[in-house]
């Protein structure tokens, strides 16, 4: 286990979205390692944060193409949470599951496919630099090259029975600012016109666009507003937060939105919509479904598979009509908490699962048998 000397290295150097240094350091590492197995490096510079990175591997144009996707970035600031630790069990660290152990495992079987594979075929990565904030520059990237791929696997965290993952939810994020009118509210109380109290009311009827049977969620976490007691308060704000699983569901809840937004419940208030679909959904397919049986039947082993209500750069891809599996990371828990882990049992089997896969793609350029 070697290969846990290299994910050592990266835990310990701080990538948070916003440390340009430390996620451009990684990086270079990543660099250093896929040139060595032959793959060319096109960096897409990036002022404010981190680089994005592709690695190309040779093509025969004519046949399938896939691509491997991972994020540099973690979630935690300088000097908050930074130490790699380890046990018989378990890795410890900012990372180790979301998602630099799932590089790691990425990395490992492109090395053991190496030895018996000299010349790695049709096989790319990349690798964004902001997918812990939303891949909100990232993502326009991603979009455009996923459209030269047929398929993709991504290495986010495994599931808890080692599942890959076939659907993610949607989401969007939104920013309301409601404009009132200040007043004293004890000599002019009838004067003022109160932005909270919009909210209150905007709040509700958005909280009712939440559809738990459909898996549509609608969440305000995060609300302010007003000046103090003795004054009405002359403007509030909100965040909130769409997930949906499917896109009836998105034009469902949007066509609400803009009319909470529109209608007035407080006289003389008025409010501004700001932000907007960040992800789309990743719907299960008969395509996703019948790649699943294809690799069941390569390695002649089950493989399950779940949904997940959390988004990644897999909502992307898939949205891009390109055939999309996630969850080959390791096994872990505790992600964006300090208490992040990584099962050392789980990157052997993954290791070993995406070294398999590759080996046949390499001598058959898909996964379908009898190519």
């Amino acid at each position: 286990m070697s290969y846990l000397n290299d994910l050592s290295t990266i835990v310990n150097i701080n990538s948070y979205t916003k440390n340009k240094h430390g996620v451009d350091r990684v990086g270079l590492l990543f660099d250093k390692w896929l040139v060595e197995l032959g793959f060319e490096v096109t960096i897409y510079d990036r002022e404010l944060i981190g680089n994005h990175r592709h690695y190309t591997s040779k093509h025969d144009k004519a046949s399938k193409q896939l691509l491997l996707l991972g994020h540099l970035d973690t979630v935690f600031p300088l000097n908050e949470f930074e130490e790699y630790s380890e046990d018989e069990e378990w890795i410890y660290g900012p990372g180790v599951c979301d998602m630099k152990g799932g590089n790691i495992v990425l990395l490992q079987a492109l090395r053991e496919l190496k030895e018996k594979h000299p010349d790695i075929r049709n096989i790319d990565i990349l690798f964004v630099s902001d997918e812990e904030t939303g891949s909100d520059d990232s993502k326009h990237l991603t979009a455009k090259l996923a459209a030269n791929y047929d398929y993709c696997f991504v290495y986010e965290a495994a599931g808890e029975d080692m599942e890959v993952v076939t659907g993610r939810k949607g989401v969007g994020t939104f920013f309301l600012d409601i404009t009132g009118k200040a007043a004293h509210a004890g000599n002019n109380y009838i004067h003022g016109h109160d932005a909270n109290l919009e909210a209150s009311y905007k709040l509700q009827e958005l909280v009712k666009l939440t559809d738990l049977e459909k898996g549509t969620t609608v969440n305000v976490g995060k609300i302010n507003g007003g000046i103090g007691a003795n004054t009405i308060s002359p403007s509030a704000n909100m965040v909130f937060e769409l997930r949906y699983k499917n896109s009836q569901e998105c034009d469902r809840v949007l066509k609400s939105i803009d009319e909470i937004v529109e209608k007035s419940f407080v006289n003389g208030t008025t409010a501004q919509l700001r932000g907007g679909i960040q992800r789309d959904v990743m719907q299960t397919s008969e395509a996703s479904l019948a790649l699943i049986k294809n690799i069941e039947e390569i390695t002649s082993s089950t493989l399950k598979s779940e949904e997940r209500g959390g988004v990644s750069d897999a909502n992307v891809v898939s949205s891009c009509g390109v055939v999309t599996l996630d969850g080959f990371g390791p096994f872990g828990d505790g992600d964006h908490t300090i208490h992040e882990r990584a099962s050392k049992e789980s990157f052997t089997s993954r290791i070993e699962l995406s070294k398999t896969l590759f080996t046949y793609f390499v001598e058959n350029l898909d996964f379908k048998k009898g190519n």
